[in-house]
């Protein structure tokens, strides 16, 4: 099954970044197919790479880098949200592109199923 996923919230303020990453890998581990990440309001937060989490704390933005170089995912951002947050590509993770809504309307139509994380 080819899965899209949608990711609404920032990487340390609710559950839905960790889930997201989660089930996106047991997704692939089960034969399934991610075929792109879209962060859309505070989700574009994930992919700042200027996050600097405490020693003992997991690193969110680390963790999709690695995601997408592993698997070959793009992480898409959405263009309007990164702008009010400050995210551009100067502080934009290896494997991330900034992106209009129609790449995310691309990826639902395009894909089995969309799961949403996040409000």
């Amino acid at each position: 099954m080819n899965i899209g996923i949608l990711l609404k919230e920032g990487p340390y303020n609710h559950q839905a970044s960790d889930t997201a990453y989660n089930f996106a890998e047991a997704a692939i581990k089960r034969g399934h197919r991610i075929d792109a990440v879209f962060l859309y309001n505070d989700g574009v937060l994930n992919v700042s790479k200027l996050m600097d989490p405490p020693q003992d704390d997991r690193n969110i933005s680390s963790r999709w880098t690695v995601f997408s170089q592993k698997y070959g995912v793009k992480i898409f951002a959405c263009v309007v949200a990164s702008k009010r947050r400050s995210i551009n590509e100067d502080v934009l993770i290896e494997g991330g592109v900034i992106t209009g809504l129609g790449t995310f309307t691309d990826i639902a139509t395009r894909n089995d199923r969309l799961v949403t994380f996040g409000d």
